[in-house]
């Protein structure tokens, strides 16, 4: 073994390098060849946009190549009206820019002297010596400016005086479409492919799926439908909500009276794609637009509250009711993601940041070598809910296990969560104990928080807590003697008077383990926030219990047992106690509750026993068959 183990740590070291190396050539491809890569990246989204219209073609009765060529072209005219929009009313704007010139420079200096200038006032004689030198560096370097004004002004006026006679409309002209070139010739790549990719869309999911699992056509093809059904809704929806934002926005500009509202408008049903922060920079703009076209700034308030409203109804009322809240990322991935598409692709990366980013989480949930991913970048939980509890309970964060289970008691019951969560925490706690896994320090803290855990949720522990005598931290008792102890401080042995009505009690027995009697006492007080007089007995009360019969007891005042096994071995000594049941009390309905556990199958050898009336596996199964036979608090149970 010594010469074998340390090839274990080369190999690993040897396939992180291949990772690190993997990713580096993907970063390097993606950022080198991304004037290649973003037009086929836009077409393929865009294709994912038209395919609802083209398929609403083709269900009309048009064929696939006129669909294709009608959505496509539909497209363009959408695309270039809103260019036209935009650069219209920038060029409007830019031209009357100078009659704000005045307003500007009104509230500039409103500004200043409500910010710089209370600074400036507030400066003593320090201040004023300190800027001796600045004044004499100033006059300084007036001397050579003016000494040197002449060639260089002369050459600048010249310059300037030219400019206006070599600019002919020739020129003009060039100067425009040489700026305008890149982006028509990248809508023109984009237009071209997209019609490709719409005509060949069948052909190309066949021949991605035969490149990415032609052996294993149901997973790839799962893949590929989840990837294309949220990209498509993602697009969809988005585009449309959009489209209402702007129009919105449009009625509430024109309404309050701020100039070239269509322009604000489209900008901000562009920008909106941008998470997060898109609609609130168009709404920086406008308001300063607002604030230079009127004196006053009612303007500038109107605007922004404008924004505020929309985008608040709109995030918080639209939009989940439309797609929900997510897009299946997490709030983080969606911000990194932002940052980093940006980084290698620009302002058209900062836009397809969330597609993008989406594609990649359903490739990792399909995908095992991708599943990092879909744990990094997705909105599921990392860790089950179980798994959480367990994790807190081994920190000692009982606080964030409360707030949890709070959070989920508001959609069911109490025993619905320990069947969901308390339980199967408890069941990883044992099995990490049977591994030597966890210390005792750590396993005095699990303890700890459980006990806290279970006062807190349940009302039986609510209402003793308070005369309970907290146990150390280092104390071996378990955990159920530490809460059976409680009501056995307050109310005796017992857990209660024995001088009670005919058939109100309901006994809760453990079989064997400390989980059998942790599981029985949680049964208890699920019974008793019932309003139903349960009582939590071990296997060893049961048999004192069952041996000298305490004579203040009402004779039939036990009307129901459970049973309780937690353990898949647990129900080898379960005849003897089950026979001693049934022989001490004959009219009792017994309830045997076998507990599933995570990895074990086990036998339900106490099913064949007859003297079992009922056999339940989960606490909220048991809580029913408590609740069938006293459908009333305080009542009779039915027989």
């Amino acid at each position: 073994m010594s010469l074998e183990s340390p090839e274990l740590p080369a190999a690993s070291s040897n396939q992180r390098a291949i990772t690190i190396i993997a990713a580096v050539a993907v970063l390097a491809l993606l950022y080198f060849s991304r004037e290649v890569l973003v037009p086929i990246a836009l077409a393929l989204f865009l294709s994912l946009l038209m395919a609802p219209w083209i398929r609403w073609y083709r269900r009309i009765g048009l064929g696939h190549t006129s669909s294709v060529l009608i959505a496509v072209l539909a497209l363009a005219v959408v695309i270039t009206g809103l260019a036209t929009v935009i650069g219209s009313q920038i060029v409007h704007m830019a031209r009357s820019l100078p009659q704000y010139e005045a307003t500007v420079h009104a509230k500039v200096q409103i500004v200043r002297s409500m910010t710089i200038g209370r600074m400036e006032a507030m400066q003593g004689e320090v201040g004023k010596v300190m800027s001796l030198p600045l004044d004499r560096s100033s006059d300084s370097a007036t001397v050579p400016a003016g000494a040197l004004s002449s060639p260089v002004a002369s050459a600048a006026n010249a310059s300037l005086t030219q400019t206006p006679a070599t600019a002919t409309p020739m020129a003009v002209i060039t100067r425009i479409f040489s700026t305008a070139w890149i982006p028509l010739q990248t809508a023109g790549i984009v237009l071209v492919v997209l019609v490709f990719v719409l005509l060949e869309h069948e052909s190309l999911r066949d021949r991605f799926i035969r490149l990415a699992g032609g052996k294993d056509l149901r997973a790839t093809t799962a893949a590929i439908n989840d990837a294309g059904e949220r990209l498509s809704r993602f697009f969809v929806s988005t585009f449309s909500v959009n489209f209402g934002v702007g129009a919105a926005i449009w009625a509430g500009l024109t309404l309050i009276g701020l100039p070239y509202a269509p322009l604000w408008a489209t900008l901000t049903m562009v920008l909106r794609f941008v998470p997060y922060v898109g609609v609130w920079m168009v709404a920086v703009l406008a308001a300063l637009f607002a604030a230079a076209v009127v004196p006053g700034w009612s303007l500038l308030l109107m605007t922004l509250t404008l924004y505020v409203v929309v985008e608040t109804v709109v995030s918080q009322l639209v939009e989940p009711f439309l797609y929900g809240h997510t897009t299946g990322l997490s709030p983080l991935a969606v911000v990194v993601a932002a940052i980093f598409w940006s980084w290698l692709w620009g302002p058209i990366g900062l836009i397809m940041s969330t597609p993008l980013t989406l594609c990649l989480v359903v490739a990792g949930r399909h995908v095992k070598a991708l599943d990092i991913l879909s744990i990094l970048l997705g909105d599921t939980p990392a860790l089950t809910m179980p798994q959480r509890f367990y994790q807190r309970a081994l920190s000692g964060d009982s606080d964030e296990i409360l707030i949890e289970a709070r959070t989920y008691l508001k959609r069911k019951s109490f025993a619905a969560y320990c069947d969901a969560v308390l339980l199967p925490a408890l069941q990883l706690a044992r099995m990490d104990l049977a591994q030597g896994a966890i210390r005792r320090e750590q396993q005095a803290g699990v303890r700890n928080v459980i006990v806290t855990v279970v006062e807190k949720l349940s009302g039986d522990g609510r209402k003793w807590s308070r005369w309970y005598r907290r146990a150390s931290v280092l104390d071996e008792t378990s955990i159920a003697r530490r809460l059976r102890q409680q009501r056995e401080d307050v109310a005796g042995r017992w857990q209660g008077p024995l001088a009670v009505a005919p058939g109100s009690v309901v006994l809760c027995v453990g079989l064997a383990s400390a989980a059998d009697d942790l599981a029985a006492e949680i049964l208890t007080r699920i019974l008793r926030d019932l309003q139903i007089d349960a009582r939590h007995l071990s296997s060893e009360d049961f048999a004192a219990f069952d041996a000298e019969p305490h004579p203040d007891l009402t004779p039939n005042a036990v009307s129901m047992l459970y049973l309780v096994s937690a353990e898949s071995n647990a129900e080898q000594g379960g005849d003897a106690l089950l026979a001693a049941m049934r022989s001490r009390f004959p009219q009792a309905y017994i309830v045997a509750m076998l507990l599933p556990e995570l990895l074990a199958s086990r036998q339900d050898t106490a099913a064949v026993s007859p003297a079992i009336d009922e056999i339940v596996n989960s606490l909220e199964g048991a809580a029913l068959q408590a609740i069938t036979r006293f459908p009333r608090s305080g009542a009779q149970p039915s027989h």
